[in-house]
């Protein structure tokens, strides 16, 4: 009966779903050359994940054969789960990306009539997102527990769900801001010209950056964590609470499906004020889920210390989102700050955002420990686990909230490309800056999830191998952990050096259209869309192959040389590093983004002055913080975790030294 109430619940999630995808579509999509620029978008955006499936195909295939032949007697049915694990993320970020491409253009064109018409469409373009993550990870995962009765099996779901959100997110992150920063060079530092620009070769490839990366991407990599932290807790809380362990945080995760769905009626924007709008919906699905999962658990007759575990991690999760918001806000100093100093330059406005970037690791880190130390006190090991699904439990809501931001921002391109009026451009200007600061929180909460979760994990890892306990004077254990701190900043330099190569191809091709066809700037001639948008896609694939190869292969090899007390600490040594580096870039980045911004309406001189001309330089190096390595250490902890836990039986059978 529980399991067949979170399956229903995921039904009701999909179904919900549906319906606001038909909203959507009812809208009016505008005149024809509005038409015309979102189908430019439509089809560069589905020819990526095209190319980008095939190839994940190709991986997701291997793997399953793999998993296979190494696991035994639980090959088949792990590799089974991997396989629909896979499918589901994938499926997520479809159906959320096909949505968004329709919600901007109609978004643009609501824009005409006010802030509060547009506002709707938008939210409930990202809604399909977001009930769609959470509905599909439920769904999976009900009935792959209720078919094996095993924990170790939706492992493999789980491994499957964090393959596809690790290419996913690296692959799409480098997409969108190879084209972001080519954008940003060429046509507003050498040619001022406006952003979004028709003229600008590279403007339809950014607009499909922001699907590709932060509507399918950012799905894929919420469905992985979300997934991930009700796994976690499934193996802890087995031995724990036995069945009943296992199902409380399928059923929390139910609950706050219909919390993030009574949220969202929350969600009206009212004045001038969206951002306003997304946090009130926000907090209200934080007090109903508490509300919730109080009766879930109280029904269940389990220890009042486990609501409490489950609390924290909500708290940690707003208070982590409140710390990016005021790093992260155009209205808060931090930007205001660092847009003041692109007065005197690139290089202040770079330190000066780099400096506020370090500060605001302080706050969430703080956060993390403070809710591990209570949720251990209040239920052990299972309470840290269950704080974690604590979090993520209003992943509906959160999602939605993340998905504004790409239509939003797709909408505004989409209003100056087709020449729409100053007020239209000015009110899709306002939604952008609103999500541009409800994707930093999102990032930050993401980042922060991941790092409960994957604490979770390593619990999980060391229940499935039997590590007792992890001594860090080991020199086996010492020698992991400093390989697995060397980890996030090794794979966030290939994922930024994949967007700086990939990001100088680019820079070349449009100088290359611009001297070779003036007509291009003078506006009589179309530029090469479609060039662009090949260069990128060619090179995302490319890029993310390394990295995405090093994450699975380190552990493993750590682990069967070193020995399973190492891979161990190999774990740990990168939960540390890499929540420092995610937290740093993903609001160092959001912050510049925001900087350029508050320049852009107006101030310090506005658009075309020297400051903007800074700022824009201290942009585009946060770009690719915020938007590609980033948000992929979450996903990367997440995958060298699942990595070890998955393998571990084998590690233990193999390892030379440990």
């Amino acid at each position: 009966m529980l399991l067949a109430f979170v399956f229903i619940s995921g039904v009701i999630s999909i179904l919900l779903a549906i319906y606001l995808y038909y909203y959507v579509n009812k809208q009016s999509s505008g005149n024809r050359k509005m038409q015309g620029i979102c189908e430019a978008i439509r089809e560069g955006a589905f020819a990526y994940l095209k190319r980008e499936y095939k190839v994940l195909s190709i991986f997701v295939i291997i793997m399953s054969i793999i998993l296979f032949f190494v696991l035994g007697d639980k090959g088949f049915n792990t590799a089974l789960a991997y396989i629909i694990g896979s499918i589901c993320s994938g499926l997520a970020g479809y159906l959320g990306m096909g949505v968004a491409l329709k919600a901007n253009v109609r978004t643009a064109q609501a824009a005409k009539k006010g802030l509060n018409k547009a506002f709707p469409i938008a939210f409930y373009g990202g809604a399909v997102m977001g009930l769609s993550v959470v509905g599909l990870a439920l769904i999976g995962m009900s009935v792959i527990y209720h078919i094996f009765a095993d924990p170790e099996i939706v492992l493999g779901f789980s491994f499957g769900a964090s393959s596809i959100a690790l290419f996913a997110k690296a692959g799409g992150g480098i997409f969108t801001k190879t084209a972001d920063i080519a954008a940003d060079l060429v046509g507003k530092v050498e040619l001022d010209l406006p952003e979004d620009d028709p003229r600008n070769p590279a403007v339809i490839a950014d607009n499909v950056g922001d699907n590709v990366g932060d509507v399918a991407g950012m799905g894929a990599d919420l469905f992985d964590s979300y997934v991930a932290s009700i796994l976690a807790a499934m193996i802890i809380g087995v031995t724990v609470h036995q069945a009943i362990g296992a199902i409380l945080p399928l059923l929390l995760s139910a609950a706050g499906i219909f919390a993030s769905i009574i949220g969202m009626l929350f969600v009206k924007a009212s004045g001038n004020n969206p951002g306003a709008a997304l946090n009130r919906g926000t907090y209200s699905t934080c007090i109903i889920f508490s509300i919730f999962s109080y009766l879930v658990i109280n029904y269940l007759g389990l220890d009042i210390g486990i609501f409490y575990s489950t609390v924290i991690g909500l708290i940690a999760g707003v208070i982590i989102g409140i710390t990016s918001d005021y790093f992260t806000s155009i209205d808060r100093g931090p930007a205001k700050i660092t847009a003041e100093s692109s007065q005197t330059g690139a290089a202040i406005n770079i330190l000066t955002g780099f400096s506020y970037g370090c500060l605001s690791v302080l706050p969430p880190l703080v956060g993390i420990a403070i809710a591990t130390l209570l949720s251990w006190h209040f239920a052990g090991l299972y309470g840290i686990a269950i704080s974690a699904v604590g979090m993520l439990s209003i992943t509906g809501m959160i999602v939605s909230s993340d998905a504004f931001g790409p239509i939003v921002d797709n909408a505004k391109g989409i209003a100056e490309q087709s020449g729409l009026s100053e007020k239209v451009i000015k009110i899709a200007d306002r939604l952008d800056a609103a999500g541009n600061t409800a994707k930093a929180i999102t990032k930050g909460f993401a980042i922060g999830a991941a790092g409960l979760t994957v604490i979770a994990l390593l619990a999980a890892y060391a229940e499935i191998v039997g590590v007792e306990s992890i001594n860090i004077m080991n020199p086996y254990v010492l020698a992991g952990c400093l390989i697995g701190i060397s980890m996030p900043p090794v794979l966030s330099a290939l994922l930024i050096l994949g967007v700086g190569k990939n990001g100088f191809r680019m820079v070349k091709e449009i100088r290359r259209q611009f001297k070779e066809n003036p007509g291009i700037l003078k506006g009589t001639v179309k530029p090469d869309y479609a060039r662009c948008v090949d260069i990128a896609t060619k090179g995302a694939l490319k890029e993310l192959i390394l990295p995405s190869i090093l994450s699975i292969s380190v552990p493993i090899i750590v682990g069967l040389i070193l020995g399973k007390y190492a891979l161990g600490g190999f774990l740990a040594g990168s939960i540390f590093s890499g929540l420092v580096f995610a937290f740093f870039m993903g609001n160092a980045g959001g912050l510049w983004d925001n900087a350029k911004k508050y320049i852009e309406d107006g101030e310090l001189g506005g658009k075309g002055s020297d400051a903007h001309k800074a700022a824009v330089i201290g942009d585009t190096v946060g770009d690719p913080f915020k938007d590609t390595a980033g948000p992929s250490l979450n996903t990367l902890l997440v995958v060298m975790s699942l990595t070890a836990s998955i393998f571990g039986p084998i590690i233990v059978m193999y390892s030379l030294l440990g």
